[in-house]
């Protein structure tokens, strides 16, 4: 719909039920600017098109138009504020590839949460995707996460064109607000997500209206070369992949991001969405923690010189800095330059891991029931509150946290490896090696989840079992980059300082990102009158010497 259109159908809905004359219509649309004769008629021809159903424009003949369709108006004044969306994966159907829903309902949610003005607050997606994993309704979803309004859709393969059939209801009363369907071909997906958000805009700042209407005029954008559009179906594609966790599919994604990187140096959610892949590979073991910082390096420094707002990088920026150069001054200037980010993911794990890393336990433990306020729903936030709560020494706590977020989140990666920990460290040994157990054999390729399945064997007096598996971590890291900094645990429980000593001494060279909070790992306590042991806390100790020396703010 253009310009003309929209200025239509604004005027005759403005007018609902009363008959508008051409004259005024010509006026509303062109001024005082002289064009054909038929001009209101083409342009009225036009709109029905775009309309459900086509008659809710009446034609009064010699008089004008009338529009006669039931409006239904958002009307802001029921919200305390921008009202809270929930966007829910997008269903596809037969011939969509898997990842394509989600995908695009995450970028829809992305690109409303940083336009300006804010048309609404939008509700954190990975607690809403898990509520849709189990099954529940958009508006079950909607009344779980407290949501004023809920888009959800349903995604359509044709025979050259993907459909999107929109919809956004009242979470209050199920009522539909409104519906449109969107066309468009295969390769332009980039072009779907980007006219749905122009309608979810238009809607949400007050046309809120139960026919189709259309994109707001004002926001075009040029139309994209080819080369971006493959550029942005590889980075839904990798952004999509890589939050799976999974070793071999966060590969691919990196390929897929790199390559649409290449293809689109403007494209800056892939770059984005790239270095929070290297970083959450480097936690899961997956990639070197100095491989990881060289990415996040090379792309903040390819975001210099372009028109965008780095300070979404400085998280990831404090990050390496502080892991890997040991530079706590410099990693507190970006995380102090970020604090007025809102929360996600990746920016709450960076912010968390930093401050469990210093030994500031409830700083982290602040930060991360602030997060669960808006994201309850996140199954590893969870997971890392009862870890935070285990290195500050809150048992009882850590305990009852580790219960409740088996409970809530069963068969969940981050969740069973924390609370196997947890539990074989106090006593609930069968139940932590049956936790190990049935991780590793989900995730055989997750190398934390090994070395914690050795730990809850060796907990549970099963050393020949135990030392089975240390042996086979030993042989793997011949072959690749096997993360090291789990394992000491488990040679504690056997007995053997020496080797946990050795293990600690190389997740120290490799700048593993978990090396500082295992310091504070109370499963550790046996290795703390150790000279070496000591020369390592050392390392923080002095970090933070130099950090009050030379001030973030100096």
């Amino acid at each position: 719909m253009n310009a003309s259109e929209l200025a239509a159908l604004r005027l005759l809905v403005a007018h609902r039920g009363q008959v508008v004359t051409p004259l005024e219509l010509q006026q509303a649309l062109w001024g005082d600017e002289a064009v054909a004769a038929d001009s209101v008629s083409n342009c009225l021809a036009s709109l029905r098109e775009h309309l459900e159903p086509e008659d809710c424009i009446e034609s009064s003949p010699k008089r004008g138009y009338r529009f006669t369709a039931e409006v239904q108006v958002l009307d802001a004044e029921n919200f305390a504020g921008p009202p809270r969306l929930a966007i829910v994966p997008f269903t596809a159907g037969y011939g969509v590839p898997e990842y394509l829903g989600p995908a695009l309902a995450e970028d829809a949610g992305f690109r409303l949460a940083g336009a300006q003005p804010t048309p609404a607050f939008i509700l954190a997606p990975e607690s809403v995707f898990a509520l849709d994993r189990r099954g529940l309704s958009p508006r079950q979803i909607g009344e779980r996460m407290n949501a004023d309004l809920v888009l959800s859709g349903e995604l359509r393969a044709m025979a050259s064109r993907y459909r999107l059939r929109a919809e956004m209801m009242r979470v209050d009363n199920g009522s539909q607000l409104w519906a449109e369907d969107l066309l468009v071909d295969h390769a332009q997906t980039a072009e779907l997500v980007r006219d749905l958000v122009k309608r979810t805009r238009i809607r949400l700042s007050g046309l809120g209206l139960s026919i189709a209407a259309a994109a707001d005029p004002a926001a075009t954008e040029p139309e994209p070369a080819p080369q971006q559009r493959e550029a942005y179906e590889l980075f839904v594609r990798g952004r999509y992949e890589w939050q799976t966790l999974e070793r071999h599919r966060m590969q691919d994604a990196m390929q897929h991001l790199e390559r649409a990187i290449e293809l689109d140096p403007d494209l800056t959610e892939a770059r984005v969405s790239l270095v929070n892949l290297c970083l959450a590979q480097a936690v899961c073991g997956y990639l070197p923690a100095l491989s990881a910082a060289e990415v996040v390096d090379r792309i903040a420094g390819s975001l210099a010189d372009l028109p965008v707002r780095r300070e979404v990088l400085l998280p990831a920026l404090g990050w390496s800095v502080f892991y890997v150069n040991r530079d706590l001054p410099a990693a507190l200037r970006a995380f102090a330059r970020s604090a007025h980010l809102p929360h996600n993911p990746w920016i709450t794990r960076a912010r968390t891991m930093f401050a469990l890393s210093r030994h500031r336990f409830g700083e982290a433990i602040e930060l991360q029931r602030a997060a669960v306020g808006d994201d309850p729903y996140s199954a590893w936030l969870q997971a890392r509150l009862a870890w935070s709560y285990h290195l500050a020494g809150e048992s009882s706590l850590s305990l009852q946290a580790a219960h409740a977020v088996i409970q809530q989140f069963p068969g969940e990666v981050g969740p069973e490896l924390y609370a196997a920990m947890i539990f074989a460290f106090h006593g609930e040994r069968g139940e932590a090696v049956e936790l190990a157990q049935a991780l590793v054999r989900r995730v055989p390729y997750f190398d934390p989840a090994t070395a914690v399945h050795a730990y809850a064997l060796a907990m549970a007096g099963r050393a020949d079992e135990a030392y089975t598996i240390l042996d086979r971590l030993q042989w793997l890291r011949r072959e690749r980059y096997a993360m090291s900094t789990f394992a000491p645990a488990a040679y504690v429980a056997l007995g053997q300082a020496d080797a946990a000593l050795d293990e600690l001494r190389a997740a120290d060279e490799l700048r593993c990102p978990w090396f500082f909070q295992m310091l504070a790992d109370p499963r550790l306590l046996p290795l703390r009158e150790r000279p070496e042991f000591a020369s390592m806390l050392g390392i923080l100790t002095g970090m933070e010497a130099e950090a009050e020396r030379n001030p973030p703010d100096a």
